[in-house]
């Protein structure tokens, strides 16, 4: 039997653009396409978790286009490393192709899989490709990694301009990212095939009733993101978030239509990549405070106040509204998220672990990187974090961003009524609370 390539998508669901896909079907083999539904991950999830009815979703159609080119889309299920050590005696694989992924779970995983490849004299060849730059292309001069963002913006963004000039590959090709697949593109994957099962409920999952909006780039929204981006109750952000996470969309195509048309959304990019590298340099932030002296803050950890906070009952509008989009939708405004993270954190002096892990079952767009560096952010313990001793004043921010209370009232109904929940804490008594304990971790420090 002749050898055969093939190509794991992971977090790289298209056809087009695809660093690790092109790659493979220029080995010269065909080219065997497989989805692994990786246990270690989804074993955590709710059965119907509308990310993995999102994902079936994709892979629907891109089994579609393999089929219609004769040849099919692989699916299977288990912990990878045990399948591949099947996968490539059944399948006679010369060469595994994969694209990066920087999370520690997935860095573990694939040391183990390029192990069991090893084992076999099977190549493991991976690629750059759901991100820029790397975790280790953007350094200090000392070869350190970068921790305040500022800085580290300015060398990300002049190194992605001089890429665009000298016409590098990692800025992307803008004329032909986003196309359909050529037919001979499509001809060098391995023919035949069982057809997939492409739906969610027969391997083990209900179907969500959550909707993974289609994304904006359009020329109305990146020119006027600058002045609508703060705004809830406008349609001013792109809902990129889960195209990104999951790579339906290209993020050099993404870049390069930012690029030429604002500033501001493409330094949402260099803020993602940020977080990425310093998840990957110090990924003790998964459990731990990015500096450790902020684990030693005395939380309160009301249950019934926590409770209060996930159900949108906190009696401050701005922050019931969000939580309830949140709840409701699997969305919410970049904005809101900093007022309800700070809420949490310093209001209710509540550690950031338990928001971040709401957020992470709930949120459509969840990536652990982003996640985690905007709740420590918020909470005042990360790297580059807002200050500790800055407390968001949710009134405040409701009458900036929400004036007329559009957001508001489309989330709380009963807001203005006998029905809305009076406030559960005082912001002036929180927010002297919130600072002397953090005063408290800063003077024994």
């Amino acid at each position: 039997m002749s050898q055969n390539s093939l190509f794991w998508f992971r977090r790289d669901l298209r056809l087009h653009d695809n660093r690790g896909l092109e790659a493979a079907l220029n080995s010269g083999r065909p080219v065997i396409p497989l989805f692994i539904i990786d246990t270690g991950i989804t074993d955590d999830l709710e059965r119907d978790d509308a990310r993995i009815t999102f994902i079936f979703n994709i892979l629907r159609e891109i089994s579609g286009k393999l089929t219609n080119a004769g040849s099919s889309l692989r699916i299977l299920k288990g912990n990878p490393a045990d399948l591949f050590d099947y996968i490539i005696d059944k399948w006679s694989v010369a060469e595994i192709f994969v694209n990066e992924d920087y999370e520690p779970y997935s860095l573990e995983r694939d040391s183990v899989v390029k192990g069991v490849a090893a084992q076999k004299g099977v190549s493991f060849s991976s690629f750059r490709d759901h991100v820029i730059f790397s975790p280790g292309d953007i350094l200090k001069k000392d070869g350190k990694p970068y921790t305040v963002y500022t800085p580290y913006s300015k060398v990300w963004l002049a190194e992605y301009q001089r890429s665009a000039i000298e016409g590098r590959n990692n800025t992307g090709d803008v004329t032909s990212v986003g196309m359909t697949p050529t037919a001979d593109y499509l001809s060098r994957f391995a023919k035949g095939g069982e057809p997939c099962r492409c739906d969610s409920e027969s391997h083990g999952f209900k179907t969500s009733q959550l909707i993974v909006e289609p994304y904006d780039l359009g020329d109305k929204l990146l020119l006027e993101y600058e002045q609508k981006r703060d705004l809830p109750w406008v349609r001013g952000t792109s809902m990129i978030g889960p195209h990104l996470r999951f790579g339906t969309v290209s993020i050099r195509e993404v870049a390069a239509r930012a690029a030429g048309m604002s500033l501001v959304f493409l330094k949402e990019l260099a803020w993602r990549e940020f977080f990425i590298q310093i998840l990957f340099h110090f990924p003790h932030v998964v459990t731990d405070s990015f500096r450790p002296h902020f684990d030693r803050i005395e939380w309160l950890n009301d249950g019934l106040l926590f409770e209060r906070w996930c159900n949108g009952t906190t009696g401050y509008p701005i922050v019931d509204a969000g939580m309830r989009q949140l709840n409701q939708t699997g969305f919410m405004h970049n904005r809101v998220r900093m007022i309800t993270a700070s809420f949490l954190s310093k209001h209710l002096l509540t550690d950031w672990r338990w928001g971040e892990a709401w957020f992470a079952s709930h949120l459509l767009d969840y990536e652990l990187s982003s996640n985690n560096g905007n709740w420590q952010w918020a909470a005042g313990t990360g790297c580059d974090a807002s200050p500790w001793f800055r407390v968001f004043n949710p009134t405040l921010q409701q009458k900036k961003f929400d004036a007329h209370l559009r957001y508001v009232t489309e989330w709380v109904p009963e807001y203005g009524t006998t029905r809305y929940p009076d406030q559960v804490v005082d912001h002036s008594m929180a927010r002297e609370r919130a600072i002397l304990a953090y005063k408290a971790i800063m003077h024994k420090t």
